[in-house]
């Protein structure tokens, strides 16, 4: 019975090692491709001109202007981003389950609802409000905030949802209640410490959807960082590749940091929990 054992475990191994082994050579080659692409130099020779005015700030203003206004406005609306979704959900959702919780089906439905709707479709709604917003705060890309707040929704609140269906949200605020905390101490110095890899993942995610979205930026007529390797790719094609080879390892290594950072919470719950 013991040999039997072993022979299922090593097959098992043996087939999960072969899955990640077709799925790393299956995602890595293109990555290869992309590297070898941007490498490339006269009379087959490997340069690393790309790369090196890809880090240097100054000259790659001077050569790419729109490729760095792109660039700092992607920065900017990823910081922004986090800070308002986290700012309106974590209180609300916390807020419902606490002393709303029959509205928390509605909050649900209505936060996974941008799942439902295609980006064009977005777009032909949100046109007639950005003209408003553009009336009053300007056509600056940073206020695609607004949009991109709405379109993170559905990731944000299903990993804060999870983080605090993992806790006992209720006893936790009733007893610091009972002990003379305000709301406003409830939420930031007992809910939020008890739930800060889910929060965590929730600003992960939207950094890589802040990062990697292009149609609605292109279509409101404002730049971010896939608007313009749109336009760097008519211009110069290593260039482009090698700012969507980096933009797409940043993201790989946001969502690395996302499932250690699942694992570690795992890791120490049992230990929690004694």
């Amino acid at each position: 019975m013991a040999g039997v054992i072993k022979r299922r475990a090593r097959r098992q191994r043996a087939f999960r090692w072969t899955i990640v082994t077709l799925l790393g050579t299956f995602f890595l080659l293109p990555l290869l491709a992309m590297l070898e692409f941007t490498t490339r130099g006269p009379n087959g020779t490997i340069t690393l001109d790309t790369w090196k005015l890809l880090v240097d700030w100054g000259q790659l203003g001077e050569t790419y202007p729109d490729l760095l206004t792109g660039v700092t406005n992607s920065f900017g609306l990823v910081l922004l981003t986090v800070a308002l979704t986290l700012l309106l959900l974590v209180p609300t959702v916390v807020w419902v389950r606490l002393r709303l919780p029959r509205l928390r089906r509605l909050v649900e439905f209505l936060c996974l609802l941008p799942l439902t709707i295609p980006a064009i479709v977005l777009v032909v709604g949100l046109a007639p409000v950005y003209a408003w917003v553009t009336y009053f705060l300007g056509g600056s890309a940073l206020t695609l905030t607004f949009a991109y707040t709405i379109l993170v929704l559905p990731y944000a609140y299903r990993s804060i949802d999870a983080g605090l269906s993992a806790i006992d949200v209720r006893t936790l605020a009733e007893a610091s209640r009972s002990l003379g905390a305000s709301w406003a101490t409830v939420i930031w110095r007992v809910v939020l410490p008890n739930i800060r890899s889910a929060v965590l993942s929730a600003a992960f995610l939207t950094v890589a959807l802040v990062l990697g979205e292009f149609t609605i930026a292109s279509l409101l007529n404002r730049s971010n960082l896939q608007v313009a390797i749109n336009l760097l790719g008519k211009s110069s094609a290593t260039m482009s590749v090698a700012v969507s080879l980096t933009a797409l390892v940043l993201a790989f290594v946001l969502l690395m940091l996302l499932s250690l950072v699942g694992g570690g919470r795992r890791r120490t719950s049992p230990k929690e929990t004694r």
